[in-house]
């Protein structure tokens, strides 16, 4: 079992060990710049403030549940939604600093009133609010920082249980004061990690049974109870009329609904019946051809159903086929770029989604921290210079363009140069099949989780078809996919996989991209990466001191991922599309993250 190095010392030791290197305690701190807000926060700018409290909403998700806990690596499947939760919000746990949905990456206190960081960013103290209470009314104490530490990194899940690789040490230096020391391995990101960390109470978790499911309701210190469960069906939350941060100003115009329920259903076509009879407050629809054909019932007619259409302004999600190359089939970069060239994207847009996307190229498309259209500079050419032939040359100049065809569906310029590719990896057509050097037929499995994957599934396996490759598709239940996600049991996945479009990318990469979490049971590495260039660009951009180093480190690291080629990026649209029944109200303004669910509240009688 490893151990955790908790050192209790005065506060009279502390103020003897170098407190003139340290700042004047702050309220909020940004990644990099100044928060936009660090003046004086009243409420931030998309929120009503004066939004009236009172009502209830439910919510409807796919899926199931068996278990409360989120932290464990049993939760990777089977968790209830709410507990933690970013289109929900943190109903149960909290943060020690609330994060800004209207700038890239800057927090602002809420469990800690202030803290108080090195220029360096390797200690950081921070200061719990004195009013902090636990949902049980019991106080926040920095012996709960302390053992919510100890107990992730014994029992917790990643990334949770990987948060003290980079820390030296952790000291209480008061009732509600608690110093981070980091060692080598952390960035200048971590210390903004460490504020958005989940704290849980210690005197209400036993950690010797930590890691195992629990449905029996937990205390956190969250706006919401849990009122109520029923397994795999439906979960009930709360409001917390006692509740300590309602007043604060970081949730001032939050938590507006007395009762928050979110109901599971099997699959997406019972979800949306159940909206349009009114069980379900809200919904979304990416499909554009759904949307036209779907939100056409009574209640829509007559105005009891609105849709609106919110701004989104981060880069899009990006969606597609993730391949994984753990498996030797997909271990070449040129069998990976050769399939990368064969999804068809002009004739999709055209005849399934009624031309209302745009072709995803990039991973942070839209945005100046992408490479698409830009020729590397100088400082991602030397970042980029000790891994040769890494990156495509039109990649590097800027030329770079994904595969169009003629939309007809009959186009084969993209077949050949695919085919050309295979072949140079050492693959060849016999008898109509394409096989590998071996003489093994190509070959493999994509599976889906609703009837639009399976759509776009049959439309790349048609198209792999006329150069010989046998692609067969399983349709699977979404806990099923979750399950092979979990173990890495799959050949291609479909869907967003969980590659969230941001502005300020940082140390979650790692879980994404990183070479330590590629075999790393639970993480979110899907594709199986494990490049040192990868690793070495996230390390960049983690390590970047100002704004130039920062943009130069990701679009060399957007230029490694297009040239990598694990994904092929399907399509986009940062507009979304969000349904719902008129008794909900939300804030005018719209912030940089999107529409939030939290901020929204039921119009009174």
């Amino acid at each position: 079992m490893r151990r955790i190095f908790l050192s209790l010392c005065t506060v009279g030791a502390i103020l003897s060990a170098g407190a003139a290197a340290r700042a004047e305690p702050v309220h909020s701190i940004a990644m990099q710049g100044e928060p936009a807000l660090k003046d004086g926060l009243r409420n931030f700018p998309y929120v009503n403030p004066d939004a009236p409290k009172g009502g209830s909403v439910t919510y409807c998700v796919v899926g199931s549940f068996d278990n409360l806990n989120p932290f464990i690596l049993k939760s990777l499947r089977t968790t209830a939604r709410g507990i933690i939760d970013t289109m929900y919000g943190n109903l149960v746990f909290e943060p020690l600093m609330q994060r800004s949905a209207d700038e890239p990456f800057s927090l602002y206190g809420l469990l800690a009133e202030s803290l108080d960081i090195t220029p360096d960013r390797k200690s950081v103290e921070f200061n719990l609010n004195p009013n902090a209470k636990w949902s049980d009314g019991a106080p926040v104490t920095a012996d709960d920082v302390l053992f919510t530490y100890e107990v992730y990194t014994e029992k917790g899940r990643p990334p949770y249980s990987d948060r003290m690789k980079k820390i030296a040490k952790i000291e209480k230096t008061g009732e509600r004061s608690v110093r981070f020391t980091f060692n080598e391995l952390a960035d200048r990101e971590f210390p903004l990690i460490i504020a958005m960390t989940p704290i849980i109470p210690k005197h209400a978790f036993d950690k010797t049974t930590f890691d195992q499911t629990t449905l029996k309701p937990l205390i956190g210190s969250g706006p919401y109870r849990i009122a109520k469960v029923v397994p795999g069906q439906r979960i009930v939350f709360e409001r917390n009329p006692d509740y300590w941060a309602k007043d604060l100003p970081t949730k001032r115009g939050f938590d507006n609904f007395d009762r928050v329920t979110i109901e599971y259903f099997l699959n997406a076509n019972s979800q949306f019946e159940a909206f349009k009879k009114g069980l379900c407050a809200v919904y979304e629809e990416t499909d554009p051809v759904k949307r036209e054909r779907n939100l056409d019932f009574p209640a829509a007619r007559d105005g009891k159903v609105v849709t609106e259409v919110f701004e989104n302004g981060l880069p899009p999600v990006v969606t597609g086929f993730l391949f994984n190359s753990r498996l030797p089939k997909f271990a070449d970069v040129r069998v990976r770029r050769a399939l990368a060239l064969l999804y068809d994207f002009e004739w999709a847009n055209k005849n399934l989604f009624n031309g209302q996307f745009k072709h995803t190229a990039s991973y942070w498309q839209n945005s100046e921290l992408s490479a698409l259209g830009r020729p590397a500079s100088a400082a991602e050419r030397a970042l980029l210079a000790p891994f040769p032939d890494k990156v495509l040359p039109s990649v590097m100049d800027g030329t770079y363009r994904p595969p169009e065809t003629d939309g007809s569906g009959n186009d084969r310029t993209e077949l050949k140069a695919a085919l050309d590719l295979l072949k140079s990896a050492g693959y060849r057509i016999e008898d109509g099949q394409l096989v590998n050097p071996q003489g093994e037929p190509f070959s493999f499995e994509i599976l889906t989780a609703s009837q639009s994957e399976e759509r776009l599934a049959a439309l790349y396996q048609r198209t792999l078809a006329k150069i010989g490759i046998t692609v067969t598709i399983r349709a699977l239940e979404a806990d099923q996919i979750q399950m092979r996600k979990q173990r890495f049991d799959f050949d291609v996945l479909i869907g967003s996989t969980g590659f969230l479009g941001t502005l300020s990318p940082g140390t979650e990469l790692i879980g994404r991209w990183g070479s330590e979490s590629a075999n790393a049971e639970g993480s979110f590495n899907l594709a199986g990466a494990a490049d040192p260039a990868i690793d070495a660009m996230i390390d960049a951009m983690l390590n970047a001191r100002d704004k130039d180093a920062y943009v130069a480190a990701v679009r060399a690291l957007d230029r490694l991922l297009i040239s990598s080629a694990y994904m092929v990026p399907m399509h986009f649209d940062n507009r979304q599309y969000v349904s719902s029944w008129n008794y909900l109200a939300h804030p005018a303004k719209t912030p940089v993250f999107g529409y939030q669910l939290p901020t929204w509240w039921h119009k009174p009688d």
